[in-house]
This record gives structure tokens, C-alpha cells and sequence, in this order.
């Protein structure tokens, strides 16, 4: 009989609070960043889908995402408004905790993932639009994405592939998406003529610290349990953001002359993310390389990013979609059982079988998530459009989507 631990139940909630305060403070990094027109409109976006994403969850989301499995693809509608999802333990995915706390810690995974999204198309989408799109695509992209990979029967779970906290399900998913939205939607007005300069860098740092705190939870709490690899994910997350933003603000000072703190706090997140998937199977000093890695190789693709015609405003696609495969495939590479004998051995422990597996998930994910986000904003374009009038996206979305001013007249 599985028996309930206090100590880890007391760990997984605590856990969930950390995840949920990253949605708000990705609402602050975000906002930050955006035009003072437009804050609280990237405010709004981040803020419901708190309230958006629990209720998917709650009546259909949890149960499509981890319930009895249908061909490894999906969850059955078995849980429905959580029906059979009690206090009792469930042994498929936490022993030790009650099942409605591993439900709502997952919950807190869901919600911020299309919030991350929402960064590639900043300050010009229809807040209706934005609603229906985040609502289709979580139950169309996020919930079977995250059966494949953590789900009991997922088919990516069975191959062998390893996400430890979202690398995959949450970091690659919003940047494919971000990528086909930005494509879809088309670039800001003005894009190439004018600067978009932040309104708000205090803010941005701001939100960053929020999100740094609350990734403890995210990495540190996906071990389900306070243990050893709690303890070893929690320090590698903190390893990871730290050269992240080390090796950005290098690489800029080096490439433009001086370091900024928009690169400290999008070298963080860039090492924060990369970090995400390997952060429960790698040691600290393989931590610190693939932060690194994060940091350089994030700050290259935002800086090439006009090169290549698209329009991320906020660059999800640069720090979170490539950080996501950067981490996946670093599991491959530096995953050992010394660390977590739970997880599998990596290129440097002398097998190449996982460094294959993770190659699938990744090209599985990433061209999924892109297909079927294109559909869905192509299928919004044609019925509702997508992006705010001329004219409103030059007043602002605040005003012309909410009626509402951040800072007074």
C-alpha cells in the first residue's frame, strides 16, 4: 500500500506556488520589454491564461495529458473534471504525494507555456483571437505533447526520451509555436525602420529574479519528492542560469562593445531554460557548460534574428525554442545514472542511444508543434483575424484592447 510523506507533499506544493509566481513574473519580464502603450496589454495576456489554462486542465486538459493511455499519442477522457483523481497516491507518477498535488503541480506547467508564447507576438494580436488560439492550442498541442513525453504510455516516453522539466514539452513547444506565429501574423508596423526600444529594463530585471526564484520549483519540484535529485536539479538550475548570463553578457561586450542588462537578464532565461530538460540527470559542472553553451549560442540566434525576416518581438523563438533543443540534446550528451539512476547514460558515459532518442523528440515536438500552430492562427486569420487594426496597434493595445492606461495620461 502506498503510503502519503508529509515531507514530500509539503515539497510539491510549495513547488507548484514557485511555478505559478513564474507566470506573473513572465507577465513583468515581458511588459518590460514592450512599448509603455503596450504594457498592459502583455500584462493581460500572461495574467488569463492563470485562469484560462486551470480551467482546461482541470475539466479536460489533465486527463487528455496524463490519464489511461490511447495508443501513446493521448491520455482518455477517464478524468474528466478529475473524476477518480483524489488524495490517494497514483503510482504511475508520484508514490508519495497525493494525486490531486501532482495534478495541480502539472497544472502550474500548463499555464505558463502558451504565456510563453505570447512574447513572439507581442504589442499587434486581437486580445479575442489571442484567447481562442491559446484555448485550441492547449488542448490541441500542449496536452498530447506532454502525453508523448511524460504521460504512462506516451510513445516518446516508451523510446526513451528524456524531458527532466519541460525541455521539450514546454521550452521547444512555445518556441515552434512562437516561430509559426510570428510568421503568421507578420512583423509589427514599422518593423526594420523603427526601434522598439523597452520601456521599462527595471522591470524586466524584476521579472527575471521572479522567474530565476520560481524555476527552483519547476526544475527542483519535478523530482516529486525531497530527495537527492531535488537537490541535484535545484543546484544545476541555478549553475545553468548563472553561466547562461555570464556567457551572453561576455559575448555581447565582445561582439557590441558593451554589456547591457537586457543580455544579463536574456542570458538568465536563456541559461534557465537550456538547462530545464537535463536538470534532474546531469552534475553541476556539466551544468555549467550547457548554461554556457545557452548563453552563446541563444545570444547568436537573437542576433541574427532580422537576418532572417521574422518577427519575434520578445525572442522566444531565439531563447526558449533553441534552448530547448540546446538542453535536449545535452541530456543525450551528459545524462548519467551516477546522477539520477532513474534517468539513462549519456554520450560521455559511454552510450549513444540516448543522444539518438532525444534527436527524435526533438524533430517529433518541434515539427508537431509547428504544423499544427500554423493551422490554428491560419484557421483564426481567415475567421476572425488575428492582429489589431493600423490603427489601434498605433494607438496601443492598452487603450484599443482594454480601454486602460498603465501610467496615466
Amino acid at each position: 500500500m502506498l503510503q502519503i510523506s508529509g515531507a514530500d507533499t509539503g515539497f510539491v506544493l510549495v513547488a507548484a506556488a514557485l511555478v505559478l509566481l513564474m507566470t506573473p513574473g513572465l507577465a513583468v519580464f515581458y511588459a518590460g520589454m514592450v512599448r509603455s502603450k503596450n504594457v498592459l496589454g502583455t500584462l493581460m495576456q500572461s495574467f488569463i491564461l492563470i485562469a484560462l489554462v486551470t480551467l482546461e486542465w482541470v475539466y479536460i486538459g489533465y486527463s487528455l495529458s496524463f490519464g489511461p493511455d490511447l495508443g501513446g499519442v493521448i491520455g482518455s477522457p477517464a478524468w474528466f473534471g478529475l473524476a477518480g483523481v483524489g488524495l490517494a497516491p497514483n503510482p504511475d507518477y508520484a508514490p508519495t504525494i497525493p494525486h490531486l498535488a501532482f495534478m495541480i503541480y502539472q497544472c502550474m506547467f500548463a499555464v505558463i507555456t502558451p504565456a510563453l508564447i505570447t512574447g513572439a507576438f507581442a504589442e499587434r494580436m486581437k486580445f479575442s483571437s489571442f484567447l481562442v488560439f491559446s484555448l485550441l492550442w492547449t488542448v490541441l498541442v500542449y496536452n498530447p505533447v506532454c502525453h508523448w513525453v511524460w504521460g504512462t504510455g506516451g510513445w516518446l516516453k516508451n523510446l526513451g526520451v528524456l524531458d527532466f522539466a519541460g525541455g521539450l514539452v514546454v521550452h521547444l513547444a512555445c518556441g515552434s509555436a512562437a516561430l509559426a506565429a510570428a510568421l503568421v501574423i507578420g512583423p509589427r508596423k514599422g518593423y526594420g525602420n523603427e526601434n522598439y526600444l523597452p520601456h521599462n529594463l527595471p522591470m524586466t530585471l524584476l521579472g527575471t529574479g521572479l522567474l530565476w526564484f520560481g524555476w527552483f520549483g519547476f526544475n527542483g519540484g519535478s523530482a516529486l519528492a525531497a530527495n537527492a535529485t531535488a537537490v541535484g536539479a535545484f543546484v544545476a538550475t541555478h549553475i545553468g542560469g548563472m553561466a547562461g548570463m555570464a556567457m551572453w553578457v561576455a559575448v555581447e561586450w565582445l561582439h557590441r562593445g558593451k554589456p547591457t542588462t537586457l543580455g544579463a537578464a536574456s542570458g538568465a532565461v536563456a541559461g534557465l531554460a537550456t538547462i530545464t530538460p537535463a536538470a534532474g540527470f546531469v552534475s553541476p559542472n556539466a551544468a555549467a557548460v550547457i548554461g554556457a553553451s545557452a548563453g552563446a549560442l541563444c545570444y547568436l540566434a537573437v542576433a541574427k534574428k532580422a537576418r532572417l525576416g521574422y518577427d519575434d518581438s520578445l525572442d522566444v523563438v531565439g531563447i526558449h525554442g533553441l534552448g530547448g533543443i540546446v538542453g535536449t540534446l545535452a541530456v543525450g550528451v551528459f545524462a548519467s545514472r551516477a546522477v539520477n539512476p532513474g534517468g539513462a547514460d549519456g554520450l560521455f558515459s559511454g552510450s549513444l542511444a540516448l543522444l539518438g532518442s532525444q534527436a527524435i523528440g526533438i524533430l517529433a515536438v518541434g515539427v508537431y508543434v509547428f504544423c499544427a500552430s500554423w493551422a490554428m492562427l491560419a484557421l483564426i486569420q481567415r475567421f476572425m483575424g488575428l492582429r489589431v487594426a493600423p490603427e489601434a496597434e498605433n494607438q496601443g493595445l492598452d487603450l484599443s484592447e482594454h480601454s486602460e492606461t498603465a501610467y496615466g495620461a
